[in-house]
């Protein structure tokens, strides 16, 4: 599935009120964003807010960015993602990913990753109507993980990450599979106040263990991890100034091998940033 070169992550074409949302789509797609992704958040009507999007869209993809499997029953997913498919010209993209061990638990499951993954995605290979491997991605972070989605998904879906983590990834991968990673941008040239907006949004997930053993991998410390993060990390995982400068963040991720990066704006200060998102159309080409 091509994706283009950018696209845009956001909750606010899930959470915001509908006919809003449906409005925007349609102005996105106009001004030529590859992918709108939208996140599982805590469950929920996935498949009716992606059809919402779908609707109001002719060229966009869409994109799951990412469902749990432990909210999620694979083969609901399967039938839901085969019906829409048919009825809106196989534009969505299954993002999947598996949480932390308290939402396992809170399933009444056992957390072994690798094994639940794979397990979830047998479900969706032996459904009536299956998945098909290049329509349903994985939000990979560790090497494991992202050898596993690169044999049996499109790719991967990485958040929080640099381009220096995408070289990586792209090694790893090698050519063909998908990798596009999540970028969280910030339209302010003021460092203090881009830095504020960006650890805003991402402190609390410095806080989860998951996150941070990839930040560690990628190089950061404890310290980095520590009130909210340093200006250090801050700067790497979040582009933020004016559009030219989040356009060279984009070029680096492409440059080490992304295929298709996707801009979550943040720190906007409003419910539903079009006036960032159509600043940055400049950057789908």
């Amino acid at each position: 599935m091509q994706l283009g070169l950018t696209g845009l992550w956001s909750i606010e074409l899930r959470t915001a009120d509908p006919g809003e949302v449906t409005d925007a789509a349609a102005e996105l797609d106009e001004l030529g964003w590859g992918a709108l992704w939208i996140p599982g958040l805590g469950g929920g009507d996935i498949l009716g807010d992606s059809e919402r999007l779908l609707r109001a869209t002719r060229a966009t993809k869409v994109a799951v960015g990412v469902l749990s499997i432990w909210r999620h029953q694979a083969i609901q997913m399967a039938a839901g993602h085969a019906r829409l498919q048919g009825e809106y010209g196989r534009r969505l993209l299954l993002g999947l990913g598996v949480s932390d061990p308290a939402t396992a638990q809170s399933a009444g499951q056992s957390y072994r990753p690798l094994t639940n993954m794979s397990a979830y995605l047998d479900t969706l290979d032996q459904a009536p109507t299956p998945v098909p491997v290049g329509e349903r991605v994985m939000a990979a972070l560790g090497p494991k993980m992202t050898q596993l989605a690169a044999h049996r998904t499109a790719g991967v879906h990485p958040f929080m990450v640099t381009p220096e983590y995408s070289a990586a990834a792209r090694e790893q991968l090698g050519d063909g599979p998908l990798l596009a990673p999540y970028q969280a941008v910030v339209l302010e040239s003021d460092p203090g106040k881009a830095r504020a907006a960006a650890r805003d949004f991402l402190g609390a997930f410095l806080a989860m263990e998951h996150y941070a053993r990839s930040l560690l991998r990628q190089g950061f410390t404890e310290q980095d991890l520590a009130a909210g993060g340093s200006d250090r990390l801050i700067d790497s995982v979040v582009a933020w100034g004016d559009v030219e400068a989040i356009g060279n963040r984009v070029h680096a991720h492409h440059q080490a091998g992304a295929d298709h990066v996707c801009l979550h704006v943040v720190g906007s200060g409003s419910a539903m940033p079009l006036t960032q998102w159509r600043e940055l159309a400049v950057l789908t080409h």
